[in-house]
């Protein structure tokens, strides 16, 4: 465990390439959507459906799947890419998003997109959901983790603290949450909005294993830190997750107006230079 080699590194490395562009491209075409804060979340939604979980999509409602469930909803550009190449859906779709006829709204819903456990976008309420479906497989007797993705805005409700207190008192240590730690929320850095720090501090006190990642924009740390979690065993693990809003395009890393706004025609042509993939093409 944790000795992971430079072809794996270099193939997931490539796919989140691509996501990001296709991210960009999606929100560009619907005119809105939340790119800077899918661009932090991609690298670990990349790492989770093709290294990590266990997934069929033939099969999206198999019992013994991995669940993942995206809380901060907003972030669902980046998960609708990875469930596209992932097969859960034709990659067409992706140049529907937001459309009223579309299976891809801007929050996920379960009822319309394969391979979307959970519907979200009313913060703070995805990590119950997923304490929920870890109580579920014990008490169904089933082998499967729950993955659950958090933004550091939506750690300022209420519900997330409920959900946690339930899940160490029911030591769900078949739960993994990772907090998308990139410090910016729709008006602002976190810590002039409402403090969170300290994090670490404030985890463990609520009976969970935290396990610190440096840098969550990085395949091999991602890697590591997640093959540590699902060894822990005896309660509740979060992954923090340092990670930077916008990363990968050069002019919107750590710059809070990219949070719910789509690039203008200017800022598309600029980002698709930097992050330039041979054979990419919008339908």
């Amino acid at each position: 465990m944790g000795d992971h080699n430079r072809q794996l590194i270099q193939d997931l490395e490539a796919k989140a390439k691509l996501f990001r562009r296709e991210i960009l491209e999606m929100t560009f075409k619907a005119g809105s959507g939340h790119p800077g804060g899918s661009l932090s979340a991609i690298d670990i939604i990349t790492v989770l459906y093709f290294h990590q979980m266990k997934v069929d999509p033939a099969n999206p409602q198999w019992e013994d799947r991995d669940r993942f469930v995206l809380s901060k909803g907003h972030g669902c550009p980046a998960l609708y890419a990875v469930l596209a190449e992932k097969g859960f859906f034709p990659k067409a779709a992706l140049w529907t998003l937001r459309r009223p006829e579309s299976i891809l709204q801007g929050h996920p819903d379960m009822r319309l997109t394969p391979g979307v456990e959970m519907s979200t976008g009313s913060l703070g309420q995805g990590l119950s959901v997923a304490c929920g479906m870890a109580l579920a497989a014990r008490i169904d007797e089933k082998d499967y983790t729950v993955y659950c993705m958090l933004g550091d805005g939506e750690v300022q409700e209420g519900n997330i603290w409920t959900g946690a207190m339930f899940a160490a008192h029911e030591e769900l240590d078949n739960l993994i949450a990772i907090l998308d730690r990139n410090q910016l929320q729709i008006e602002g850095f976190t810590e002039d909005i409402m403090a969170l720090d300290p994090l670490v501090n404030k985890w463990k006190a609520f009976g969970w294993e935290v396990l610190p990642l440096k840098d969550g924009n990085d395949v091999r740390q991602i890697l590591t830190v997640l093959d540590a979690a699902v060894q822990r065993q005896g309660k509740p693990k979060i992954i923090l997750a340092n990670t930077i809003k916008g990363k990968g395009v050069s002019f919107m890393e750590n710059r809070v107006e990219y949070h719910g706004r789509a690039l203008s025609p200017n800022e598309m042509e600029r980002a698709r230079r930097e992050l330039k993939i041979p054979g990419f093409k919008v339908d």
